[in-house]
């Protein structure tokens, strides 16, 4: 059996909530990097090296136990001191770190030489207060003013930035010590004293302010981490969601990363009365509220963590665009993209206040409203957010479709605007079968496909409530949608559909992934699903470790690039919920196995944003993307949808039903699910193989609840008037 290679950045990260510390695997901060501790989009420490007798400290091992914390165990280069030589590896020096509203930090040193030791344990702290979009674009702009103030009687050094009325800062104050600091030349320094076998203990505590705002760290040592009220909900956050056990070990192990990603990636946002859940896209340059990824992670958690969708709709209901605004290309109706917290949006430098520059978050939007209900049967949900609904519905009709000729299309009026505005929006994303790129109003294919599906659910919505008309005229609307697409984009000689319409209405016939979400959305006539399946699964678009982003055989293919070549989980879950959906669950099992055995490799099974596109074949472990997001949401999202796939479940919670359609492959022969919710109901489903065909046991829950229907069937019902 070949060794398994473990793939993934050599760094530390942790964070909670708008709090992201990236640090090298020694828990310092070295300058210049991209590494550093952001807070609200401000990077309130650029810089953290800590010596002994202005010697560097040496890695033994480091990393993260926790989303929210560290631990790092350093040992001494030999160093003199007045009283002597300190021999190499005599001192342990261990670093924990907890971020709990600001952060707090352990420093313990044991001697274990068999003589006294004295030395000056230093910290060298700097604060560049740069913004994120700088830092993640190489810029390094100060626009104001940085002061800091070393306190001796309170042991705290305040250093504040200053921009006009934008001002952040951080204070590192010395909690419970065994020695005193002072502070000279840029750098605390503790005198460590120690006999044979003796300790030494300092907290540093990080205080963080956004304006008059202050987040306190908290003074319980990493000893006590598991007391904290932090550690506590996280408990119980387990005991929420969806369980699995399964005999498949790295299916199981890929899981639970997942359940732990998530939970890590919860922004609390606080609504008027109370506080809820806004899953963020991923660290460490997009923990903040985005519109399209928060709703597609609300879809692949739909069955793990309803309250995601209840979280997602609500947030973005409230920033729902009321008016017109071209800088933020904003129109009413429109859900956003993007809010930012930091210097550049405060000054309106950026549009991310919020920004709007996403075509697909609005239909997407409608899509997760009625995946919703049916998950939870809660029809307040439907009557809460149909004025946003119906905003929505007007917004695709009137600004969606930008020339009334029923398709969706896309153009920034923006100055500072992004160019494509679905979830392939890198600028060079979009090209012509001969790689160069596509400029203009873009209709993009699966655009197509999600107001198709927006517009049935919305249908089926609208007769919940009772609305027959509206219901009917949604209906008709998509079945011309469906007519209008099939006949526009669909290339019968390539058996492919066309990536986008360009600004001239001309089919670019580029071979990429998107095709897979007309599965998904069920736009795609079933007489044509096997081609498009069978494309996809070509070795140019299938790389053994998921679907490429581009075809290998296009002239801009680079496996190592962002989206042209580059394989994304999130990207493959919707493939194979979109292959189920037709029927093809062995294939859906395919893209599962893929997915999940690249998540193997990485480092604590925890699937990046992207990775290379590069074939499998003549290599056994995937390639790493250099700045992928990790842990990143759709990535760990991923494990759920694909989980969906592979055995078929659609909950119909407004109609008492769960039903299934389970096709376990032979690399995953069992699954049994625990805390699987149904509105108010509770289920514990066993699936496992039995004779080549899957079958299921109602352990826990009313059983005649639990139903086959076969995931076609499941489409199919959607379309009926």
């Amino acid at each position: 059996m070949p060794f398994k290679v473990q793939v993934g950045p050599p760094q530390i990260a942790i964070h909670q909530a708008m709090t992201v510390m990236v640090t090298e695997s020694d828990g310092q901060i070295q300058w210049p990097s991209d590494k550093g501790l952001y807070f609200f989009d401000t990077r309130l420490i650029s810089a953290w090296s800590v010596y002994a007798n202005g010697t560097p400290w040496e890695l033994l091992n480091g990393g993260a136990v926790n989303f929210d914390s560290a631990r790092i165990f350093l040992t001494n280069h030999a160093f003199l001191t007045e009283d002597g030589a300190i021999p190499r590896q005599t001192l342990a020096f261990a670093v924990a770190r907890a971020l709990n509203q600001g952060l707090h930090e352990d420093l313990d040193i044991t001697n274990f030489g068999q003589k006294p030791v004295r030395f000056n344990l230093e910290i060298a702290i700097r604060s560049d207060f740069a913004d994120v979009f700088d830092v993640k674009s190489k810029r390094d702009i100060r626009r104001g003013h940085i002061n800091s103030d070393w306190s001796e009687a309170e042991q705290k050094l305040r250093t504040t930035y200053r921009n006009a009325d934008f001002s952040r800062s951080v204070a590192v104050s010395v909690g419970r010590h065994d020695s005193r600091a002072v502070f000279a030349n840029g750098r605390l320094s503790f005198e460590v004293r120690l006999p044979p076998g003796g300790t030494w203990h300092a907290c540093l505590l990080y205080e963080f302010a956004d304006g008059d705002k202050r987040y306190q760290a908290s003074h319980e040592c990493a000893a006590k981490a598991e007391l904290s009220s932090q550690a506590k909900a996280h408990r119980d956050w387990r005991q929420t969601v969806l369980k699995l056990q399964t005999s498949n070990e790295e299916f199981y192990r890929f899981f639970h990363q997942a359940i732990d990603d998530m939970a890590a990636l919860r922004l609390p946002l606080e609504g008027t009365d109370h506080m809820v859940f806004l899953p963020a896209a991923g660290l460490p340059w997009f923990m903040a509220p985005f519109g399209r990824d928060s709703l597609i992670v609300s879809l692949q958690n739909i069955l793990v963590y309803p309250e995601f969708a209840r979280g997602s709709l609500d947030v973005l209901g409230r920033w729902q665009s009321k008016e017109r605004d071209d800088f933020r290309d904003a129109e009413p109706g429109k859900i956003m993209h993007e809010r930012r917290y930091g210097e550049l949006a405060h000054f309106k430098l950026i549009p991310h206040t919020p920004y709007y520059g996403t075509a697909d978050a609005t239909p997407l939007y409608l899509v997760t409203l009625h995946a919703a209900w049916r998950a939870t049967g809660d029809r307040t949900l439907l009557e809460k957010y149909l004025p946003n609904a119906e905003a929505a519905l007007d917004w695709i009709d009137n600004y969606g479709d930008r020339d009334g000729d029923l398709l969706q299309e896309y153009q920034t009026r923006s100055p500072v605007g992004y160019e494509n505005m679905a979830w392939k929006d890198a600028g060079d994303s979009m090209t012509y079968p001969d790689g160069t790129p596509v400029r203009g109003p873009k209709a993009l294919c699966e655009l197509q496909g999600y107001v198709y599906d927006a517009w049935l659910r919305m249908a089926e919505v609208f007769d919940a409530l009772n609305k027959p008309d509206r219901a009917g005229a949604l209906r008709t609307k998509a079945a011309a949608l469906f007519k209008k697409f099939n006949e526009t984009f669909w290339d019968e000689d390539a058996g492919f559909y066309a990536y986008m319409l360009d600004g001239e209405k001309r089919r670019v016939m580029t071979v990429a992934s998107n095709p897979g979400h007309l599965l998904w959305s069920g736009i795609v006539p079933p007489d044509r699903a096997a081609r498009v399946v069978e494309r996809l699964m070509q070795p140019d678009m299938n790389s053994g470790w998921g679907i490429r982003t581009l075809s290998a055989k296009h002239p801009a293919y680079n496996p190592y690039s962002y989206q042209n070549g580059s394989v994304w989980p999130h990207d493959n879950s919707l493939i194979a919920l979109g292959f189920k959906r037709y029927g093809f669950s062995t294939e859906a099992g395919h893209i599962a196995r893929d997915i999940s055995d690249a998540a193997s490799h990485f480092l604590l099974n925890q699937l990046p944003e992207l990775y290379a596109g590069v074939q499998r074949n003549g290599a056994n472990f995937p390639v790493q993307y250099l700045g992928a997001n990790v842990p990143q949401a759709w990535a760990a999202g991923s494990c759920f949808a694909l989980l969906q796939a592979v055995l078929g479940i659609q909950p119909d919670a407004p109609n008492d039903s769960l039903y299934v359609d389970p096709d376990l492959p032979e690399w995953l022969p069992d699954v049994t699910l625990t805390d699987l919710r149904l509105g108010r109901r509770h289920f514990d489903i066993r699936f496992h193989r039995e004779g080549g065909k899957t079958v299921w046991t109602v352990l826990r829950g009313d059983a005649a609840v639990v139903k086959y229907r076969s995931a076609a069937a499941a489409g199919e019902a959607l379309c009926r008037t």
